[in-house]
């Protein structure tokens, strides 16, 4: 299986070629390189993406099928939405009901987790000949910087590469959210002065190479190196502070890497940071799925469900799309090890904010959760809706470095307008 390292080809050129001007500043290359970051009236300001990697079973989930033989272990429960059912492990969320939607009939069609990850945040099947930005990406490449803060985060794992976007386009990581990353001060024993002198020399150094590097790299290592250094010297940089909150809504969200990432990515699209995505793996249960799936609950119910109150109660939520998105989902024939393998054709996705109306299910699968019974939903359909939330033409076609047109969404994608109704 491939990682998302073995998309970044021209990436791995640049850091090689720039590995000299970080060591300069005492910071590893890969980390210098990491700190960049219609008709319809749009809403959203930002997105937070709850990317659930290894493929979510939709029937332990937002699809449960009582009385089903594939139903499981997890009964159904009320939630505060009228006539909507989801799985025992979110009772919190349960109570959030009115505020999200969920689409029941997303129509995958990989079951490879490189090739189906690829396609779910891109919108394109994969294509040796050519990398396209991941969904953060193209959103951040579309929308004006409104803050000191990267335009795009990523909290606990790699998000995908921006492609032929470059490198304002790239996702900032965060390791472990609340901790400030080490690599946006200068190395301990070199004083402000020192570190301000050792820039002006890469100013200088920079000047002297310009016509032995690629221009193209060469501009991408100043991108880099320019953002990182004002994010050095922010104030917005305390937005990545945790060790102030108030103790009750720590433990409100949970007191997880995962809930201090979820209550992160909402300090951060307050500070106007536009796409977060909020990584969480451990999805990929082909055996003794039922006590994983109630663990998982257990750290995500408090989390997600304490976001889209809190950003609800401020007013903020018609301006937030929040999204909890996998690959794609579990077979619903449970296997002889007590777990569920990959289905692709047929999985769900909860969405909130952002301009969705709540309370609604949208599409429906079959009677087992084997296919979509009732309107389909394309991959490519999901990214076209979050730019109509937006209000990001995802028809608009751009043109790579190779001189090649592409179009920002796969041609045919159509946004759900239900979502929006």
């Amino acid at each position: 299986m491939k990682s998302c390292e073995d998309y970044h080809i021209s990436r791995r050129r640049f850091l090689t070629q720039c590995a000299g001007t970080a060591a300069l500043l005492g910071m590893p290359a890969h980390q210098l390189a990491a700190a960049i970051g219609s008709s319809h009236a749009p809403k959203a300001e930002s997105v937070i993406l709850f990317w659930n990697s290894g493929g979510m079973s939709h029937l332990d989930t937002w699809d449960p099928k009582p009385g089903r033989e594939v139903g499981g272990e997890f009964e159904p429960i009320k939630t505060s939405a009228d006539g909507i059912q989801i799985s025992e492990i979110f009772p919190q969320l349960a109570k959030q009901m009115h505020n999200c939607a969920i689409i029941r009939s997303i129509a995958g069609t990989n079951g490879d987790h490189a090739r189906a990850t690829y396609e779910l945040q891109t919108s394109y099947p994969q294509n040796p000949a050519l990398v396209h930005p991941g969904l953060g990406s193209f959103i951040v490449n579309e929308s004006n910087r409104s803050s000191d803060l990267p335009s795009y985060i990523s909290i606990g794992g790699m998000a995908p590469r921006a492609g032929y976007l470059g490198q304002r386009c790239e996702a900032y990581y965060v390791g472990l959210p609340g901790e400030r990353d080490p690599y946006l001060a200068f190395p301990a024993g070199i004083s402000q002065v020192q570190g301000q002198r050792r820039l002006e020399a890469l100013a200088r150094m920079n000047a002297r190479t310009s016509g032995k590097i690629a221009a193209a790299d060469l501009k991408e290592s100043s991108v880099a190196l320019r953002d990182a250094v004002n994010l050095m010297k922010s104030p917005a940089l305390a937005s990545f502070d945790l060790d102030k909150e108030d103790p009750k809504t720590l433990e409100r969200y949970g007191l997880t890497e995962f809930g201090r990432g979820a209550l992160l990515a909402r300090k951060l699209v307050e500070t106007g940071v536009r796409f977060v995505q909020v990584n969480r793996g451990g999805f990929d249960n082909h055996m003794d799925i039922f006590p994983s799936m109630r663990n998982h609950g257990s750290v995500m119910d408090p989390a997600i469900s304490a976001l889209i109150e809190d950003l609800a109660a401020s007013g903020r939520l018609e301006k937030t799309l929040v999204m909890v998105l996998s690959e794609f989902g579990r077979t619903p024939k449970i296997n002889k090890d007590a777990g569920r393998d990959h289905h692709a054709r047929c999985f769900s996705s909860l969405i909130a904010g952002g301009g969705v109306k709540g309370g609604q299910v949208i599409g429906s699968s079959d009677a087992d959760g084997m296919e979509p019974k009732d309107r389909p939903v394309q991959v490519a359909d999901l990214h076209a809706s979050v730019c109509h939330a937006l209000g990001v033409n995802y028809t608009k076609e751009l043109t790579t470095p190779l001189g090649r047109p592409m179009k920002l969404v796969k041609e045919g994608a159509k946004p759900v307008n239900e979502l929006f109704a």
